[in-house]
């Protein structure tokens, strides 16, 4: 347990005080020495240092102890409390708070304890996901080559079965790519770099919308957009094309056979946000896994047979997020899920 002892800081602010107090005497003396004056009449007997009486110095002097001791102790206390966090924290005790140590405190000295304790819980939360999401990536590079190993095994046993373990290798090599290339584009994104360039995002929206269509009629779905005017905005095109296209194919993948994905887009905030609504018929999201579907690599209940590697949705969030959106999914009325989108003209 962390025990206060007096600093650098507490020594300080008391020498401080006394000399401020040495200085105020000295002040006194060198008044009455050019003036001429001298203090106040006073009764025969009182012990004088110069013209100054002792009295009033060693009561001057006690009062400045207890109230130098008392403000060093306020004001030194918190800040070693704080120290004492910052090397736990450094020290990868990433549980450490320091708001309990402050007791009733209502000052800055407090409000900087709180801002501490809400950075040392958003670095716990970053920690505990990046090892989550470490253990995930480990996992999905595994399987993957597990299988083309496998492949390669059965590709020694059996020659016959040559044409279709290489075209099983290759399938694998290509998941391998893709989810190496999400993986990439994740990782960019966190790092926040995003050259931007004015785009019109209806337009954008209408060739993801073509594209997504003409592959869902091969499977015998289909999509249709209702997205009028034009939204033109400082964006990352290739981030915001990424969001938006992983939500659509995302929809059209979980679709039934015959079904319509329906896009819907709309400009609302006086002209300065763009609300885009991905529709499906697809067999929906649990209530509880609503916010987890946007976290890396997480799989949908009962839906383990869609490839993916599960990132799509994580990039889509962290896009808009980049520059000052979101997206929100809800269960559909009927069945199905709705994604939304929202895009501000630019960021807050």
């Amino acid at each position: 347990m962390y025990k206060w002892r007096p600093g650098r800081l507490f020594w300080k602010l008391l020498l401080a005080l006394w000399v401020c107090m040495i200085l105020s005497i000295a002040g006194v003396a060198t008044y009455f020495q050019l003036t001429g004056r001298g203090p106040p009449p006073s009764v025969d007997g009182i012990a004088r240092i110069g013209v100054l009486p002792v009295a009033p110095l060693v009561s001057a002097g006690v009062a400045i102890l207890v109230t130098g001791l008392a403000l060093a102790w306020y004001l030194s206390r918190p800040l070693q409390h704080l120290r004492w966090a910052l090397r736990r924290i450094a020290e990868g005790h990433l549980d450490t708070r320091v708001q309990p140590l402050m007791g009733r405190r209502s000052d800055e000295i407090a409000d900087l304890a709180q801002d501490f304790d809400r950075m040392a819980v958003r670095l716990q939360q970053l920690t505990e996901s990046r090892k989550v999401l470490l253990h995930d990536i480990s996992h999905e590079l595994r399987s993957p080559l597990t299988r083309i190993q496998a492949a390669i095994g059965l590709l020694r046993q059996d020659p016959a079965q040559s044409e279709a373990m290489i075209g099983r290798i290759g399938r694998e090599g290509e998941r391998l790519d893709a989810l190496i290339e999400e993986l990439l584009t994740l990782h960019r994104m966190e790092a926040g770099v995003a050259a931007r360039e004015r785009v019109d995002v209806i337009e954008l929206l209408y060739a993801i919308a073509e594209d997504a269509d003409f592959e869902a009629r091969a499977s015998s779905r289909s999509l249709v957009i209702e997205a009028p005017g034009q939204f033109v905005a400082d964006v990352n095109g290739d981030l915001i094309y990424r969001a938006f296209e992983n939500v659509i194919r995302n929809a059209v993948k979980f679709s039934p056979e015959g079904a319509v994905v329906e896009v819907s887009s709309r400009i609302v905030g006086d002209g300065r946000v763009l609300e885009t609504v991905v529709s499906d018929r697809g067999p929906g999201v649990p209530e509880h896994m609503l916010e987890s579907i946007f976290q890396p690599f997480t799989r949908v209940e009962g839906q383990e047979p869609v490839h993916g590697a599960g990132l799509g949705l994580a990039i889509s969030r962290r896009a808009m997020e980049m520059h000052g959106g979101q997206v929100v999914a809800a269960r559909r009325a009927g069945g199905g899920l709705e994604v939304v989108l929202t895009l501000p003209l630019r960021d807050a």
